[in-house]
C-alpha cells in the first residue's frame, strides 16, 4: 500500500495509517507494538495484518524515548577475542540467538569482554540502559559481571548455570553431567578400562559437571579412579593436544579418552597421531558438543550433541519473558550421544 502526502509524493506509513487500516484506535496499535498487553486477539491480528499491508516500520528511536527501552539485546562473551573466532560453539550460539530475536524484530549486539578493563567498560555501558537485557556466554567462577548486572536490575540469561549464583540468575543449559555419563558409559561398553579425560575449565559449570559425570560412571563400573588419567584443558585445540600429551606420558596404557569439547578433541587426535596411536583401535576418543569441529577431523568424532538451536531459542524466550516482568527461570535441556568413527 502506497502512502502519499498532499503534494502527491510518497511518504512512509505512520501509526495513524495502521490504525485507520485496522479499524482500531492509535492506542490499540501502540499497545500491540509494545507487547500486546490488554489487546484482544482479534484486534491484535487486525493490527498485524494492517502493518503487513501498509509496510509500517517501527521508529525505534522515537519509541525508545517514550518507553525508556533500547529495543536491543546484548550478547556478552566474557572470553578473549581470539576464542570467539576459534571456538565454533560461540558462532553457532550467536547465530541461533540472532535468528530467534529476528522473529521479534530485535537486533542483537555482540560484546566481547575478555579482560578486566573490557568487562568494566561493557558493564557500565549495559547498566546505563543501552540494551534491554543480556545473553551472557561463558561465565567463569569469580567473574563479577553476572552478579553486577543482577544487582543493577538488568534482565539477564546465562548460557550454563553460573557458579555460585544458584537461582538468582536465569540460565539455559544442556545437561552436562548426564551427557558426560552417556559418553563414558559408551566407552566402558566398548570394553575400555583405562579411560582418560581432558576436562574443560574447572571454574565453569560445564567443566565441573562433565568431570563429575566422568567420575560417577567410572565408580559405578568399578573402575578405580586414577588422577594420572585426568588432564585440564580450557576448551582450546592447543590445550587438548597438551592434555593428551600429558596423559600419554603419565598413563601409557590409556585405551580411551573423554574430551570435554570437540575442539579440544581435535588436539587430542593430533597428539595421538603424533604418538603413533591408532584411533579407535588403540585409543577410543569421545568429544562433547557436536560442533562443526566434530566432523572436520579424521576419524569423525563420536560426541555428545548439545541442542544448540533449542538452547538459543530458550535463552531468547526466557530473556524476553524476564524483560516483560517474569521472575528468573532455569531450563536444562537433554543431550544425545552421536556415534561416529572415533570409538
Amino acid at each position: 500500500m502506497t502512502m502519499t502526502n498532499a503534494g502527491g509524493r510518497r511518504r512512509p506509513p505512520t501509526i495513524h495509517d495502521v490504525a485507520r487500516e485496522a479499524g482500531v484506535s492509535r492506542g490499540t496499535v501502540s499497545r500491540v507494538l509494545n507487547g500486546g498487553h490488554y489487546v484482544s486477539p482479534a484486534a491484535q491480528e487486525a493490527v498485524n495484518a494492517a502493518i503487513r499491508r501498509t509496510g509500517y516500520v517501527v521508529n525505534r528511536h522515537a519509541r525508545s524515548l517514550i518507553t525508556g527501552r533500547s529495543d536491543s539485546i546484548g550478547f556478552l562473551l566474557t572470553e578473549p577475542q581470539e576464542r570467539f573466532f576459534e571456538d565454533p560453539n560461540f558462532n553457532v550460539l550467536l547465530r541461533g540467538c540472532t535468528q530467534a530475536l529476528a522473529g521479534h524484530d530485535i537486533p542483537l549486539l555482540l560484546m566481547l569482554a575478555g579482560t578486566e578493563d573490557e568487562r568494566r567498560r561493557i558493564t557500565r555501558y549495559i547498566t546505563a540502559g543501552h540494551v534491554d537485557g543480556v545473553l551472557l556466554v561463558s561465565s567463569h567462577s569469580g567473574d563479577p559481571v553476572a552478579e553486577q548486572l543482577r544487582e543493577a536490575g538488568v534482565p539477564l540469561v546465562a548460557c550454563g548455570k553460573p557458579i555460585g549464583l544458584g537461582s538468582k540468575v536465569s540460565y539455559v543449559a544442556a545437561d552436562d553431567r548426564d551427557g558426560a555419563r552417556d559418553m563414558v558409559k559408551h566407552l566402558v561398553s566398548l570394553g575400555r578400562r583405562r579411560i582418560g579425560m581432558v576436562t574443560g575449565p574447572l571454574d565453569t559449570p560445564g567443566g565441573v559437571e562433565r568431570l563429575a559425570g566422568y567420575r560417577e560412571v567410572l565408580a559405578e563400573a568399578g573402575i578405580e579412579a586414577d588422577d594420572r588419567l585426568v588432564a585440564s584443558g580450557d576448551y582450546s585445540r592447543a590445550s587438548g593436544e597438551a592434555g593428551a600429551e600429558q596423559l600419554l606420558d603419565r598413563a601409557a596404557d590409556m585405551d580411551a579418552v573423554f574430551v570435554a569439547s570437540d575442539l579440544m578433541a581435535q588436539g587430542v587426535l593430533a597428539a595421538l597421531h603424533k604418538a603413533g596411536r591408532r584411533v579407535p583401535e588403540d585409543v577410543a576418543v569421545g568429544g562433547f558438543d557436536d560442533s562443526p569441529a566434530a566432523t572436520a577431523v579424521t576419524p569423525a568424532l563420536t560426541t555428545i550433541r548439545q541442542p544448540w538451536d533449542r538452547i538459543s531459542n530458550e535463552m531468547v524466550r526466557v530473556l524476553l519473558a524476564q524483560i516483560g516482568g517474569d521472575d528468573p527461570a532455569a531450563v536444562i535441556l537433554p543431550t544425545e550421544l552421536v556415534r561416529r568413527d572415533s570409538t
